[in-house]
């Protein structure tokens, strides 16, 4: 990934626990360092001959990003909001650049704070955050009611968040319950989404989704009206009381594995070491 780098970039702004820092400003000091891709920016090699001699194609600025223009909307962020903490005015600053400015995949701040009212001999109190655009897999299902409107106000909720953006929906799929409960047929899809949001706030979003349309969890494996799952988060591995990811039981799930295989096939399981499609193949040789 490319790096566009803006270094020792000086806000008079108004942020602080005090009084007089809210009230009468101070000097902050911002460094980021913007990840994006140059390859479309800088053309593409179409021609090259033995002799020394290439030929490219144009030159694209919009592939790129405007560090001017990047740099204004940092100033403007900071001189127009006020936070108590430095740790906030960077996490706030890095979330709305990655969802102002196009191009941007991942961005690295640090906010300086050199005036720093600690009444010690120090040239500087900063903080550091790096925060980035993350590609998901989830399954959506659903076995009572209205099952497509259940699905279709899950696919509503994802692109009404202002830090998801939608990618990719496979077809529905009906299929018969997994786990032993006797109960209808499920409507199952999986769809990928890119998120700033980190896994814990996305489950915590899932589940206030599930919760606006009448999820109960009663019984294990049980019928619901809808069920969101994070299957797949980048190449994270991680296991909490909560959360596990990738998914413990995906890979034997077949409502899961054949809509995922239509939308991801090559996606990979961290874990499993294996594509999604091997693991349906695999699956489905059982």
């Amino acid at each position: 990934m490319d790096i566009i780098h803006i270094k020792n970039l000086e806000v008079f702004a108004n942020h602080g626990v005090f009084e007089e820092e809210n009230r009468l400003g101070q000097k902050f000091v911002v460094n980021a360092d913007l990840y994006t891709d140059f390859t479309d920016a800088v053309g593409q090699l179409i021609y090259a001959d033995g002799h020394g001699h290439a030929e490219y194609t144009s030159e694209n600025l919009d592939a790129s990003i405007d560090y001017g223009v990047a740099a204004a909307k940092i100033t403007a962020f900071l001189m127009n909001d006020t936070y108590e903490l430095i740790e906030t005015a960077a996490s706030r600053l890095a979330e709305y650049l990655l969802l102002d400015i196009p191009n941007l995949q991942k961005v690295h701040i640090e906010l300086k704070k050199p005036w720093a009212p600690v009444k010690l001999p120090l040239e500087t109190v900063s903080v550091e955050l790096t925060r980035g655009w993350h590609r998901v897999y989830l399954s959506l299902g659903s076995n009572i009611g209205e099952r497509e409107t259940y699905l279709e106000n899950a696919l509503n909720a994802l692109r009404s968040h202002r830090s998801i953006k939608l990618s990719r929906i496979s077809p529905i799929y009906e299929t018969e319950p997994y786990g032993g409960v006797e109960q209808q047929n499920f409507l199952n899809c999986c769809v990928s989404i890119d998120t700033t949001l980190e896994p814990s706030q996305l489950l915590d979003y899932l589940h206030l989704v599930e919760k606006g349309n009448d999820r109960t969890r009663e019984i294990h494996w049980g019928p619901r009206t809808l069920d969101m799952d994070i299957l797949l988060y980048d190449d994270v591995v991680m296991h909490t009381e909560d959360l596990c990811i990738p998914h413990i039981d995906m890979h034997n799930r077949l409502f899961v594995l054949e809509p995922l295989n239509d939308i991801a096939p090559y996606a990979y399981h961290p874990v499993k070491h294996a594509t999604v499609h091997e693991l349906l193949a695999e699956l489905l040789s059982r």
